[in-house]
């Protein structure tokens, strides 16, 4: 495959049927930001069920790391699934389980042991993290930031603070949480200018938050992305999670970073937190752990905080065997292959093309990212910087309709944010982001509604 294939208008008759089903009986709480059936998938190609062909710029909303029904990992799903399917890792010991929790603990940089403690999602790592920072420190208050998004589970979206729509009616949350800025810098609340606005953000919290409402002894975490996901791919300033995490250990206070999506690769680190010089004292991860999409999660935490008695957070699927035999190849491979230096190369690349975009147009505000996480900031105008959430929109609709799929997130719900599988070549790379140039220019012509 050379480049996507467009058979029917979208969505096509198949489709539609399929669609008009799911109306019927599943629920409306799903999203569903294309009107696109899925049949199948192979590396970064996804096909629907009419024979449309799109190149695959989501990852499975960045869960499929090593490309859609990579043949390695799917052998060794078979082969584990042949040889064992469940025993449950809460009450017995499995191979696989103990090799990931190995490897892992060995792929978090700094000095002493790290434990790693296993879930299904994101939303349960986040929970798990929550759980046991408050239980070791025994503090009752936390900070997260706004912007944030750390699942749906009733403690994770307690954290969020990405969009109202997801916090509606579920009042009352977990007590004890205040969010703060995180530093968006050219639309920074404190009306800094970078590089001066990471200490403003960081400052805030130690002479404003410690000295009025959050007794600094009192609190268990800060919970923090080190680059923020659906908040619209923000990377902070170099400075910024240094400064942070000073303010934490001088307090005791257990820095938490959430790698669910910004982890494994990504950005041409491991996890995202080592490219600002950070140990973090708990890490959540997911997502792309499982490399093609089974549900897996896991934190690694600092051995010194490994005051958890037996039984005191477990479940029955917390450890599941063809997601662990999954995690340990995915992981082979991107060892293999050099996968998170290949990503931050690659990412340098687009990067190039797009700056370009940039320069050239008037609605596109900013261009940022780290390998292969990279956002266009939709604007209606590249001087004022206000943001158009309709033009994000637009570009997630048409460029689906010319054949790459793309997610839009933001403070604002206007940026268009790019995340492919981490096996994809600068051929494919390039040929998606040349479709998405095309689809910007047009609506900037006015040719597109």
């Amino acid at each position: 495959m050379k480049h996507p294939v467009i058979r029917t208008p979208l969505p096509g008759p198949k489709a539609k049927k399929l669609i008009e089903v799911d109306n019927h009986y599943v629920s409306p709480s799903y999203t569903r930001i294309y009107p696109l059936v899925v049949n199948k998938a192979q590396g970064v190609w996804v096909e629907d069920v009419d024979g449309n062909v799109f190149l695959d710029f989501t990852a499975g909303i960045a869960v499929c790391s090593t490309g859609h029904c990579h043949p390695r990992v799917v052998q060794a799903i078979k082969d584990q699934a042949d040889r064992l399917l469940h025993m449950s890792g809460t009450d017995f010991y499995y191979v696989p389980q103990i090799e990931l929790a190995e490897r892992l603990a060995c792929l978090v940089p700094g000095k002493g042991g790290k434990k790693v403690y296993f879930g299904n999602s994101g939303a349960e790592a986040v929970e798990a993290a929550f759980k046991l920072a408050r239980w070791h420190t025994r503090g009752e208050l936390n900070i997260a930031f706004f912007g944030a998004f750390h699942g749906r589970t009733m403690g994770a979206l307690s954290l969020t603070a990405s969009k109202t729509v997801q916090r509606k009616h579920y009042y009352p949350f977990v007590p004890g949480i205040t969010h703060i800025p995180y530093p968006y810098c050219y639309r920074c609340p404190y009306n800094v200018k970078y590089p001066e606005c990471h200490i403003e953000c960081v400052r805030w919290v130690e002479e404003t938050l410690f000295r009025t409402t959050m007794p600094p002894e009192e609190v268990a975490a800060i919970f923090v992305e080190p680059i923020q996901g659906e908040g619209g791919y923000i990377v902070p300033p170099p400075e910024f999670h240094g400064k942070l995490y000073e303010i934490a250990e001088r307090y005791n206070i257990l820095y938490v970073a959430d790698e669910v999506q910004s982890g494994m690769g990504r950005t041409g680190k491991m996890f995202a937190f080592e490219h600002f010089d950070i140990v973090p004292d708990i890490i959540t991860m997911s997502k792309a752990l499982g490399g093609v999409g089974f549900p897996i999660s896991a934190i690694a935490y600092k051995e010194k905080y490994n005051t958890w008695p037996a039984g005191k957070t477990i479940g029955t699927f917390r450890g599941n065997m063809v997601a662990f035999a999954a995690g340990n190849t995915a992981l082979n491979w991107m060892s293999d292959n050099k996968i998170p230096e290949r990503a931050l190369e690659l990412g340098k690349k687009a990067m190039e093309q797009l700056k370009k975009l940039e320069a050239e147009s008037n609605i596109v505000g900013e261009v940022r990212g780290i390998g292969l996480m990279i956002a266009i900031e939709m604007v209606k105008d590249s001087k004022t910087k206000e943001p158009a959430s309709d033009f994000a929109k637009m570009v997630r609709k048409y460029g689906h309709q010319r054949g790459v799929m793309i997610e839009v997130g933001g403070h604002h719900g206007n940026v268009a944010r790019l995340l492919p599988p981490l096996v994809i070549t600068e051929e494919y790379l390039m040929k998606g982001i040349e479709i998405l140039s095309g689809v910007i220019k047009d609506i900037e012509a006015g040719k597109l509604k």
